[in-house]
């Protein structure tokens, strides 16, 4: 059979394995074509996929930053607020300067903590500060009010103005009493000024 073929071909027409070498490289340069259209489009979208993901990155990178500040915000105010919190507990009176003075001795331990560095080493927060405190007494309020030469009567305060009854204030009264009312302020406004 396979003879006949052969004998039935006619001359000048293609051989059937020729054909499908034609067919094969006529799809093959479609495809090359087809691939060099589509390639600027990928490479376009590859390059703005590219800038998205960076943006991104860079995005996430400020976004943590900005995460890792507000916790050391939020860190440092919970120190100061337990510094300043266990300084008045101890009753300094004058919290801002013991604070400004002992708080770059309290740090944060490893485990989390807070810890004092004293010149003895590392101690509690609460013995460091109770220690600061007594070896700091001016930090303490005064024992006894005054000093040398201080008067010790206490002041005399001018009795309350019996026609003077702050309920009655309101808009519309009367001109005269408004008029006695504002005398009155002034007086007492004048005596607290000068410290009588």
């Amino acid at each position: 059979m396979d003879t006949n073929e052969k004998d039935t071909k006619r001359p000048g027409e293609p051989d059937q394995s020729d054909m499908r070498t034609v067919i094969r490289n006529v799809v093959q340069e479609f495809m090359d074509l087809q691939k060099t259209r589509s390639e600027p489009a990928y490479k376009a979208e590859l390059l703005e996929e590219r800038k998205r993901r960076e943006q991104l990155e860079g995005r996430l990178n400020h976004l943590a930053e900005e995460n890792q500040r507000s916790r050391q915000r939020a860190d440092e105010a919970e120190r100061s607020t337990m510094i300043r919190t266990e300084l008045q507990r101890l009753g300094v009176s004058k919290v801002d300067l013991a604070f400004r003075a002992v708080k770059d001795d309290i740090v944060r331990a490893e485990d989390g903590s807070l810890t004092a560095r004293g010149p003895y080493g590392e101690m509690a927060v609460k013995e460091y500060l109770s220690q600061f405190v007594s070896e700091n007494p001016e930090l303490l309020p005064a024992r006894m009010a005054g000093g040398s030469g201080a008067a010790t009567g206490q002041r005399a305060t001018p009795p309350p103005n019996p026609s003077l009854d702050l309920d009655r204030i309101k808009p519309g009264m009367d001109p005269e009493e408004m008029e006695r009312v504002r005398q009155e302020i002034s007086r007492i406004a004048l005596q607290s000024l000068r410290g009588n």
